[in-house]
């Protein structure tokens, strides 16, 4: 099977909040990480939410990209943009939401789709994505 992280389990995989703990079990049991390219970027821009300390703050971007470092990355081609405008206009999703479920559903199955982000989940599991989240 091959682990999808979205954003939401990206930020949630080096912060000690909630949800880290799912989702490193879920890395623990499948080796194989994949995420679309807008995954990173989303990330990163949600670390100065999380904390207003400058040190905090580059020791999880440092984590994040390190983590990063082996997540195979799904591109946000136009092939991906045309699949998540076809998603967004049969679902309920912002655009961001349908490039994270387009560049999932360009994997091959079964795919365990990982997000905290509820807007997701029922479109995922349209999809046929094995869901995890909380």
């Amino acid at each position: 099977m091959t682990l999808y992280l979205d954003s939401s389990a990206l930020v949630s995989a080096v912060i000690d909040g909630r949800n880290r703990a799912q989702v490193l079990d879920a890395m623990s049991c499948d080796p194989n990480w994949c995420a679309s390219a807008l995954t990173l970027t989303e990330a990163l821009a949600l670390i100065p939410r999380l904390t207003d300390e400058s040190v905090i703050r580059r020791d999880l971007e440092d984590e994040m990209r390190l983590l990063w470092d082996r997540v195979a990355v799904i591109p946000v081609d136009q092939r991906c943009l045309d699949r998540a405008a076809q998603i967004s206009l049969e679902q309920p999703v912002r655009i961001a939401d349908a490039i994270h479920l387009a560049s999932a559903d360009r994997l091959p199955r079964p795919i365990a789709f990982i997000t905290f982000d509820p807007a997701q989940i029922p479109v995922a599991i349209s999809l046929n994505f094995n869901v995890i989240s909380s």
